[in-house]
């Protein structure tokens, strides 16, 4: 039986913390235990702990332990004129919320998406545009505030990429820069600035991850 362990940490101007999680395989179905930083200050609790089962592709079930409350995902991909749609449904029982979201592959280059809540006016469609396999352009309209979010990023040698957002209705631009590898690890380092606010001082935040098969 293979057993993989995840550690992340994160950290930012106004708060640090952690999460570690447990992941082993059962036949055709992972199981997860995920921890936060939540469940080990002023002594070990059940603060933060979550529980997963997962079946790649098809579906993922979380337990959010302290809370009760428990996130069905079911996942499917159906074909459209030979094209793949992609299908997601997301439940949450405590809030009574549910999500769908679809994504149609056109061809290697281009997609289509959308996300809605459904019983709200909270839908968003997302056109996204790899340019030779090195940048991506993200266009994203939300119906609801009738308002368009932007997003570009560019894959660097040595398994690099920079990504740059701009929310129209929070007037939020975004700077990240991130690193996956398999043999160090993973982190992300973000910064982010409200144009609206006279004294426009960027948030940092750093994120990494560190995985191992045991």
């Amino acid at each position: 039986m293979t057993m993989k362990a995840s550690f992340k940490g994160k950290f930012d101007v106004d708060k640090s913390g952690g999460t570690a999680s447990l992941a082993f395989n059962a036949g055709n179905v992972k199981l997860r235990a995920t921890m936060t930083d939540a469940a080990l200050v002023a002594g070990p609790s059940l603060n933060g702990l979550s529980l997963a089962v997962e079946k790649p592709g098809f579906f993922i079930i979380d337990y959010n332990v302290p809370k009760k409350d428990v996130r069905f995902q079911f996942m499917n991909t159906v074909r459209i004129a030979e094209k793949p749609l992609n299908l997601t449904y997301i439940h949450m029982r405590r809030d009574n919320r549910t999500i769908v979201d679809a994504s149609l592959v056109v061809d290697p280059a281009n997609k289509l998406s959308a996300n809605y809540t459904v019983g709200t006016k909270n839908c968003k469609l997302k056109y996204t545009y790899v340019h030779g396999g090195m940048a991506t352009f993200e266009p994203c309209y939300d119906l609801s505030k009738n308002m368009w979010d932007f997003a570009v990023s560019r894959k660097l040698y040595g398994g690099d990429s920079l990504k740059a957002t701009y929310r129209t209705s929070s007037k939020m631009l975004g700077l990240e820069w991130s690193r996956n590898s398999k043999t160090t690890g993973s982190f992300k380092v973000c910064a982010s600035m409200n144009l609206a606010e006279e004294l426009k001082t960027p948030k940092l935040t750093a994120e990494t991850t560190w995985n191992l098969e045991i």
